[in-house]
């Protein structure tokens, strides 16, 4: 059994570089982000070459601002764990061999997580840190930013519930069915996306109107300007394909999880309202007031350092607004109809909706009120820990450091690292 239970995580799978100390993986000692937005935002998405870049300038300040902001030291810790996929392959590789390089130089063991798995446990970490203790330990206020309340002390047992997680981000749209099991966590892969993940569907639709990088802020914000139900969106059912022949379809999303096994009725397409999208600027000859919107907020000679919601509903007109209110309104349906069939099918009482898209406002909001008529349980991370961080890579991996998990020497990056095959 570790002593304090400290576990250093580095977190790098896409553009964000990040650090936390956790303890026990209840307690949140520190956690430090390093934001590339403003790098990526001029291209309108994330440049794996620049993300790389990046990180190779941010890793070794933000470990340092990490273990500084918890006050402890290397020789403190119990163990180091680092995201190993899926991901960017070159952003991966800066944070598992530098986390490979202080394990082996201070005698520490190496524990890989994989990143949707992390978000998984987003949410239970902040469950652990809401909780309030009985123990007259608890979080340290300046040192543990992110805590809303005094945590408690964390084994296995107190997650004895299988739960059904949604992860929902830019790049990852997945179902799973999460079980605690023997001091490890077992997950059975329920839905996914075929093609787009939700959260890469808002960032497309956000460019194609014109609007910034990150997509998913702006069109959560701006939609509640416009009336939902004034385009009529709708996701056909994804049928199974018989010249298949239960292999999966030739689409970048299937390809890195195989998806014979599936039920159809809890599997994602979000590349089609993507498209109809697009048709609806066009047929209404949108583009021309996009483009204007695009210079205006983003890289006209007079655009402000950093546009605000108000500039951006100020540039658009209440027929744009109709349309993001709209796509945002189909896409948060769909993820909502498909998470509630599944929970009923697997008969969970217990939904956990984590990654990047769960910060949105209208997503939650459904969430919440059709899990109170159907008398489940739904929780989400705090906005912070919803986004891409450290803290959430500690908090996986202290069941593997409890069951000695380690990684091996000859760890490498996974970009297409599956999750409960």
């Amino acid at each position: 059994m570790p002593g304090r239970g400290l576990i250093l995580a580095i977190e790098s799978s896409c553009d964000e570089t990040a650090a936390a100390v956790v303890e026990r993986g209840s307690r949140t000692l520190s956690s430090v982000v390093a934001s590339q937005i403003a790098t990526h935002a001029r291209y309108g998405g994330v440049v794996p070459e620049l993300a790389s870049r990046e990180h190779l300038r941010a890793i070794v300040p933000v470990v340092r601002a990490a273990l500084s902001q918890a006050s402890v030291t290397l020789a403190d810790l119990d163990a180091i764990a680092v995201t190993s996929g899926p991901g960017l392959a070159g952003a991966l590789l800066v944070g598992i061999t530098y986390a490979k390089a202080l394990a082996f130089a201070n005698g520490l063991p190496l524990i890989a997580v994989n990143h949707l798995e992390g978000h998984i446990h987003a949410v239970l970490l902040n469950e652990r840190e809401s909780v309030p203790s009985s123990s007259p330990q608890s979080c340290h206020p300046e040192r543990a930013k992110r805590v809303e309340g005094p945590a408690v002390d964390f084994e296995l047992g107190d997650d004895p519930e299988p739960s059904l997680a949604l992860v929902v981000s830019g790049g990852h749209t997945h179902l799973y069915l999460a079980s605690p099991t023997a001091n490890t966590w077992h997950y059975q892969l329920i839905g996914r996306t075929l093609d787009d993940a939700a959260g890469e569907a808002f960032d497309k639709v956000a460019k194609l109107l014109g609007l910034g990088y990150p997509g998913g802020p702006w069109i959560d914000a701006l939609a509640q300007h416009g009336n939902p139900n004034a385009v009529p969106f709708a996701f056909s059912q994804i049928k199974t394909k018989l010249h298949l022949a239960g292999k999966p379809p030739r689409t970048k999303g299937a390809r890195t999880a195989p998806i014979a096994n599936l039920d159809p009725h809890f599997l994602f397409s979000f590349s089609g309202i993507k498209t109809a999208v697009l048709r609806y600027v066009e047929l209404h000859n949108l583009r021309p007031e996009a483009e204007a919107r695009r210079e205006a907020l983003f890289t006209g000679p007079d655009a402000p350092a950093r546009a605000t919601v108000e500039d951006a509903l100020a540039a658009c007109d209440p027929q744009t607004l109709d349309l993001i209110a709209s796509f945002q309104h189909a896409v948060v349906g769909d993820l909502l109809k498909k998470t509630f069939a599944a929970a009923e099918a697997l008969g969970a009482r217990r939904i956990l909706v984590t990654g990047g898209v769960a910060a949105n406002r209208e997503l939650r909001s459904r969430f919440i009120t059709e899990a109170a008529r159907r008398r489940v349980s739904v929780s989400f991370p705090t906005l912070a820990l919803s986004t891409d961080n450290a803290a959430m890579i500690a908090a996986a991996a202290w069941p593997r450091l409890l069951a000695q998990d380690f990684a091996p020497a000859n760890l490498s990056a996974d970009p297409s690292l599956a999750l409960g095959r």
